[in-house]
């Protein structure tokens, strides 16, 4: 037995992988959905989001073709469920950043049962986002220029201090780093799935998308440096990228909007919601893939904390805004935040609080935070509760500082189809990518295996 295993058996700290798995046991149980034939259940869920998905891009055809007045949109509420859904996304995005990079740089060896699953959540829940960004501006099919290219519309330029500009490099930015900081780690993966292949057309395909991957202890070298540096670059990201969002509401006039507790409040929402979408995914991918064994009672104790931490920060940052507004004596921000939770739609932010501050409390205790159906049925809850901070932030607008423009926002079914159809085109993806690669990082998992006994080190 080594000294780590000793010491890890004195302190009762449980293993990342049980079961007594060897390292082929490893590689067969998370290669095996890959390898067979997709199960009943998976094809019912994917006919389910598939359709929802096509539905969504026909609704986003009609929108092109008529326009946005059929959306809920109005004067004063002039964003409306695409900025609504751009903040959710890029929130959900958060935690894949987070795991695959800070907690790599720290060591975390609990990473890597759920770093894999985290990392592709990111990249399709970025370009979910992206897509509302592109839409919200009502003529998409311009929407490249957005980007400061040399053209020859003379001296028509981008607006660099515009927030728009700013989340086109945040978000293009995040989206090249986590796809490239995923799929190096998945290439010793596909790989290992090349050379377990023996259909000659699934080897060929996986011989190309492992690059000719052959594991030589120079290959291992050099990755793990380019792992390092990626992350390295990618851990300002988990700050930046919110606080950019944030910056799309800080930097205006508005009251309830012009506040410096914005961006580290957005970046706290974003890994809170972020690691509740994770605790969703892995809760659903170890019992339909019977991975219980890799995605331990441990990894999900330790997300629930996550989660609690960032729940208790949003609520302090909740609290924050309706002190400062009362201490500041300024009437304008004051009437917002008592719009906020007492006008028309107050029913909204106490939505909000139930399900961000107080469901997270739950995990206060030990025994729920090993529940299965507990911490599922609250990371369902939280992520409604984000979404619902989010369009409460949105309503602000609808009461501003002439009380002539103000205006209800009432959303269409076109607004509530187009909110179901960003799930449906993220559960699209993120089940297709199930079925191509594996959902945990293969060679990751084997250097946190517990050592056998008699083994020597």
């Amino acid at each position: 037995m080594s000294i780590a295993q000793a010491v890890r058996d004195k302190l009762d700290i449980p293993d990342l992988v049980t079961g007594g798995k060897s390292i082929k046991d490893v590689t067969s149980d998370i290669a095996k959905p890959n390898e067979d034939f997709p199960t009943k259940l998976w094809w019912n869920t994917f006919t389910l989001v598939a359709t929802i998905t096509l539905i969504d891009v026909a609704i986003i055809g009609y929108l092109f073709y008529e326009g946005l007045y059929l959306l809920g949109i109005n004067n004063p509420v002039g964003w409306g469920f695409f900025v609504v859904n751009f903040v959710f996304w890029i929130g959900i995005g958060h935690a894949g950043t987070l795991i695959s990079a800070v907690l790599f740089l720290f060591r975390q060896g609990w990473r890597t049962g759920i770093n894999r699953a985290a990392e592709a959540m990111t990249i399709f829940a970025v370009l979910v986002a992206a897509s509302n960004l592109i839409l919200h501006v009502g003529r998409p099919w311009v929407g490249f220029w957005l980007f400061p290219y040399p053209n020859e519309r003379g001296p028509l330029w981008v607006n660099f201090r515009s927030p728009l500009i700013w989340d086109t490099f945040a978000v293009s930015t995040y989206l090249s780093i986590s796809v490239v900081f995923w799929y190096i780690g998945l290439i010793p993966d596909l790989a290992s799935l090349r050379d377990r292949a023996t259909e000659t057309w699934r080897k060929s395909l996986y011989n190309i998308l492992s690059f000719g991957w052959v594991g030589s202890a120079r290959a291992w070298s050099h990755m793990e440096i380019v792992c390092m540096i990626l992350a390295a670059l990618s851990t300002p990201l988990v700050l930046s990228v919110h606080t950019i969002v944030s910056f799309d509401f800080a930097v205006s006039i508005l009251p309830g909007w012009h506040t410096t507790i914005f961006p580290p409040y957005f970046v706290a929402g974003a890994i809170f919601s972020g690691f509740a979408m994770v605790v969703t995914l892995m809760v659903i991918a170890r019992e339909v893939f019977n991975l219980k064994d890799y995605i331990t009672g441990k990894h999900l104790d330790n997300m629930n904390k996550i989660m609690m931490v960032t729940g208790l920060i949003v609520g302090l940052a909740y609290g924050t805004e309706f002190f400062i507004a009362w201490y500041s004596g300024n009437e304008y921000e004051g009437f917002a935040f008592w719009n906020r939770a007492f006008g028309p739609y107050g029913w909204a932010y106490f939505i909000m609080i139930s399900c961000n501050v107080l469901s997270p409390q739950v995990f206060w205790f030990r025994k729920l935070r090993y529940n299965i159906p507990v911490m599922f049925i609250a990371s369902l809850v939280v992520n409604v509760g984000m979404w619902f901070e989010r369009f409460v932030i949105m309503m602000t607008l609808n009461r501003d500082f002439l009380p002539s423009s103000w205006a209800m926002y009432t959303p269409t079914l076109f607004d509530y189809a187009m909110l179901i159809g960003t799930f449906g085109i993220f559960f699209t993806l993120f089940l297709m990518w199930c079925r191509i690669m594996p959902v945990i990082a293969i060679a990751e998992v084997k250097t946190v295996m517990p050592a056998k006994e008699g083994a020597h080190h």
